[in-house]
């Protein structure tokens, strides 16, 4: 049986000869001058979305977190294991990054795991526990829109997370007291597969409008 990621290698040697060469001087440039993102991005570990295909973003411009349903969960003043939370305390307060960017997608796997019984189990727990980020969304999504229509309430449910994100960020201390400062900007995306198309939430008028 041959392994999937053969393929992979073929592509590295690829980017080493042709990517590589004509960037050289930039990631050199990235080495001497160490990395200062232009963004913190949250996004979904969904392998259809590719952050820096979606935004256009080159090396050094994306510092970038990747879990499941691309939620974060509320700030707790312990000193547990956190990877989200570490990541964006670093984003923050040590590489002082302006912008966060919560990007959400559709035919999310998290999401549509919401609305689906998935039984507690000694291999599963930790995805478990973790989906638990999703249910406020989808309680505000049930209790507002038609239940009928299953693919319209999860890309409801999909959009709706996004916003419970962001609220989610607010509860750390460095962002929000960057963001009450006027140092730091949160921005809720949602990114269609079907059309490539990037919408973000308006907090002024509640609803989703063309990123471009």
């Amino acid at each position: 049986m041959h392994s999937k990621i053969e393929g992979f290698a073929k592509g590295h040697a690829a980017f080493r000869q042709v990517k590589f060469k004509h960037n050289q001087d930039r990631f050199k440039k990235l080495v001497e001058e160490g990395q200062h993102p232009k963004a913190l991005f949250i996004g979904c570990s969904d392998s259809r979305i590719m952050p820096n295909m979606i935004t256009g973003s080159k090396p050094g411009d994306l510092f970038i977190i990747r879990n499941i349903g691309n939620f974060v969960a509320p700030f707790k003043p312990d000193e547990e294991f956190h990877a989200t939370a570490a990541a964006i305390e670093y984003a923050v307060s040590v590489l002082e990054i302006s912008d966060i960017i919560v990007c959400g997608h559709s035919h999310c796997g998290a999401i549509g795991a919401l609305y689906n019984e998935i039984p507690k189990t000694p291999e599963n727990i930790h995805t478990v526990k973790w989906l638990e980020l999703g249910h406020e969304a989808k309680k505000l999504a049930i209790a507002s829109y038609d239940k009928d229509d299953r693919e319209s309430l999860l890309r409801y449910t999909e959009q709706l997370s996004v916003i419970f994100q962001l609220d989610n960020l607010l509860t750390y201390p460095a962002v929000k007291k960057g963001v009450d400062g006027g140092k730091l900007f949160l921005h809720g995306w949602y990114y269609d597969i079907e059309d490539g198309k990037i919408t973000y939430y308006d907090d002024e008028t509640y609803t989703y409008k063309p990123l471009v």
